[in-house]
């Protein structure tokens, strides 16, 4: 079943999923960037204690490597201390196919290897500090939103919209910005900041608008909101492009809400509730799909066919082209089977079709229901900060673990080669050193830089053994 195009992109160059799903409101991948941080950022103490969480885990982390190069560097000189001995023992000579040196240099190799690596870990950690400035002026907005949220609407609901109207100013700019520096701008053009705009007219500019109230009702309750759900927003404190994603789908059902059942003598301030006390259900869907046929419009017009050689290049990604080439997803799978000259046609009319659905809610139960609006709202809250502590324990809290397997599947590789390149010993008996006797001018070759030349015994020089056994 086709569905709305996500409001958040993936990476351009890669066009891989970065996480369970996307669409046309939101995709729950997000990067982390890490940037310098100014030394004013200790200032913001609300992660102090995932900061202390973290250098305890960087500290076990440097820790652990610590001994791991240690117990390799001992394991080493054991190696090579025996590798002497053996040389030496008892004024027997042995040849070694692998010197000593190589086994040094292969063993300096991989402890630069190991340095490098955790400086890289060390520099990312002491330098973002994981959570860096940014990160941390979005964790505490969002925790402040939160909060400022829940109590304007226990006791000044007729707050709600100002609120939302003031973020959005923030949120939406900024993202445009972010999006046109990514090249990810095509994305902006997807429906829920075209409904995101509508909202924001209506707030301002035509409160007294009846079809536009219901429309952006039917919208917000519908197509938005169920993009929580579908899409798996997730509440992610600090993380800015999760928590703008989330904004976008949750804030204006809240405010539409609060305006149809908790807003305080809401017919003076939005005149447009006076004509409407009851949806019909057939003019609220016709409405709001007559809002959504002109946005699709004009999305086919300017971004499928105005820049479809932009887009068929490369150069731009837009919704649909990066769920067609998902062939994992549903979406993508789905379209794939569709004939190439009507995949367009198909998905445009699957967006229709799933809009429509995810409305039914909104004009048979919601508008008449202030206990159930509250419980959607409720709900869809409490599946962003379930898929947000999922991403927490699953994906953030787990970095460091991966890198730490890393480096261990690193040491048994380098592990295993160094058993396999270790030296192996020559002649055991007499008659193999007679063989060695008779090559010419080994006795004054050098046998290894690290030792001095060692001379063969004069009784093997002269007088080969003809019978196995030790020299003595």
């Amino acid at each position: 079943m086709a569905t709305p195009t996500p409001s958040r992109p993936p990476s351009p160059p890669t066009m891989r999923r970065s996480d369970s799903s996307s669409g046309v409101f939101s995709v729950p991948f997000e990067r982390f960037k890490r940037d310098d941080i100014s030394d004013w950022a200790s200032g913001f103490t609300l992660l102090d204690t995932m900061e202390t969480y973290f250098d305890s885990h960087l500290d076990l982390l440097q820790r652990n490597l610590a001994k791991t190069s240690d117990r390799l560097k001992m394991r080493a000189e054991e190696t090579l201390n025996d590798i002497k001995k053996d040389v030496l023992k008892d004024g027997r000579f042995k040849i070694m196919p692998s010197s000593s040196v190589q086994l040094e240099r292969e063993l300096q190799r991989y402890k630069l290897k190991v340095s490098q690596r955790l400086l890289a870990i060390t520099q990312t950690w002491h330098s973002a500090k994981v959570i860096r400035t940014r990160e941390k002026v979005t964790f505490f907005l969002a925790v402040m939103s939160l909060l400022i949220t829940a109590l304007l609407f226990a006791m000044a609901p007729e707050w709600i919209h100002v609120t939302y109207s003031v973020q959005a100013a923030y949120y939406l700019p900024l993202r445009v910005y972010m999006y046109k520096k990514r090249a990810w701008h095509y994305f902006l053009f997807d429906l829920c900041y075209y409904c995101s705009v509508l909202d924001l007219i209506f707030l301002w500019v035509m409160p007294d608008s009846p079809a536009l109230f219901v429309a952006c009702y039917c919208l917000s309750l519908g197509s938005l909101a169920s993009a929580v759900i579908t899409w798996r927003n997730s509440l992610v404190f600090h993380d800015w492009d999760k928590v703008t994603s989330l904004f976008i789908h949750i804030y204006p059902p809240l405010v539409f809400s609060v305006i149809r059942h908790w807003y305080p003598d809401a017919q003076e301030r939005f005149p447009a509730l006076r004509d409407v006390p009851q949806l019909q259900p057939f003019k609220a869907l016709l409405l709001s799909a007559i809002l959504y046929l002109i946005w699709q419009l004009l999305y086919w017009k300017y971004v499928l066919i105005d820049r479809r050689a932009k887009v068929q290049s490369g150069q731009r990604i837009t919704s649909f082209t990066f769920l067609l080439n998902d062939k994992r997803g549903a979406i993508g799978r789905a379209l794939s089977r569709v004939p190439p000259q009507y995949r367009e046609a198909s998905f445009m009319l699957g967006q229709l079709v799933y809009s429509v659905i995810t409305e039914l809610p909104a004009v048979f139960v919601l508008y008449d229901s202030a206990f159930w609006s509250a419980a959607y709202i409720l709900l869809l809250f409490a599946v962003s900060v379930w898929n947000g502590g999922g991403f927490y324990v699953e994906v953030f809290g787990r970095k460091f673990e991966r890198e730490l397997e890393a480096l261990r599947k690193e040491l048994a590789e380098v592990t295993a080669r160094s058993e396999r390149s270790s030296p192996t010993f020559g002649p055991q008996s007499d008659d193999d050193l007679t063989a060695v006797s008779a090559s010419p001018n080994l006795t004054h070759k050098t046998l290894s830089p690290s030792l001095s030349e060692v001379e063969l015994p004069q009784q093997a020089t002269n007088e080969p053994q003809t019978h196995n056994g030790d020299a003595h």
